[in-house]
């Protein structure tokens, strides 16, 4: 993939740029999305005074970074403050309101990332410190509840690890496309990935539900749905949908400079249109345990 491909004279169109008999509009949305991209995690901090007021240049830094990568940095003074109303704020000024009350969060659909001790929480990984493969949020919820945005504030972080590695849903679909048009048809097909239902003691909590891994939303903007876990996990069969799932995979585990890693620190965040990410292991000692809020929406960042 060629970040500084042009192609000159040609417009962008208003056509739908991921609709694969669209090459023209493909082109010029591509030339537009890898001029100037950030090739830097640092490129995606942006300082703050108060999360909860953002100024305007401050605003404008962390939608911009999102129109362009899907995803921003912000640093603020809060430190270890353990104020929910610190990144509900935030995501409200970017239009963010329509939290996703998914089973782990607590009552005002906040979710508190830390190690669960001798409760259900302890049984899935987001709650221990355990490694988390790549994958997007919310990829189990219905496709009329899909997850738009993804909101990650740190309160305290571990003694060791807890970094994040970040992918810009959109580069890959580019990644793929370039390499292969016939991988993103197979990876759009309505029954592309299935997750399983989950039972837990004879009691299914969860149906089986079967969706596309990208998808196009009525706003025009480009959706992924994704996990990289190997367990429970059901792919269709056939040998196109095998080849696509194989070489996101081994992009996702390669050199690119399109992956960025950082550690989020006190009082430091991640807004993002829901975004590839994963986490690395962690500990936590005496002085350090490991608390992050997790902010699902239906919604994406506005885009004005």
């Amino acid at each position: 993939m060629n970040r500084n491909t042009s192609f000159p004279g040609r417009e962008l169109n208003r056509g739908n740029p991921f609709d694969l008999d669209n090459a023209s509009d493909y082109e010029a949305w591509r030339d537009r999305k890898l001029e100037n991209y950030p090739d830097r995690v640092d490129q995606l901090i942006v300082e703050v005074n108060d999360p909860r007021q953002l100024s305007k240049p401050e605003f404008e830094a962390i939608h911009s970074r999102c129109r362009k990568a899907n995803m921003a940095v912000y640093a603020g003074p809060t430190g270890n403050d353990p104020d929910k109303e610190i990144p509900r704020l935030l995501g409200a000024q970017f239009g963010l309101t329509a939290l996703d009350h998914n089973r782990g969060a607590d009552d005002d659909g906040i979710t508190t990332l830390q190690v669960a001790e001798g409760e259900w929480r302890g049984g899935y990984i987001p709650y221990t410190n355990r490694p988390i493969h790549w994958h997007t949020d919310g990829y189990y919820n219905t496709q009329v509840h899909q997850i738009g945005a993804l909101l990650l504030h740190c309160v305290t972080a571990g003694a060791r690890g807890g970094e994040n590695a970040l992918l810009d849903h959109e580069i890959a679909y580019i990644h793929l496309r370039d390499t292969n048009p016939d991988y993103i048809q197979a990876l759009m097909a309505k029954d592309a990935m299935t997750l399983p239902s989950n039972i837990e003691n004879g009691w299914e909590l969860r149906p089986a539900r079967s969706g596309p891994v990208f998808s196009v939303l009525p706003d025009g903007s480009l959706h992924m749905r994704y996990t990289a876990r190997r367990r429970n996990i059901e792919w269709l069969p056939d040998p196109l949908t095998q080849a696509a799932v194989q070489a996101l995979n081994n992009f996702m585990e390669s050199p690119t400079p399109y992956i960025y890693r950082a550690t989020l620190q006190p009082g430091q965040g991640l807004v993002s249109n829901n975004v590839l990410h994963d986490r690395s292991g962690f500990d936590n000692d005496a002085e350090h345990s490991r608390q992050l809020y997790r902010l699902r929406y239906y919604q994406r960042i506005s885009a004005t």
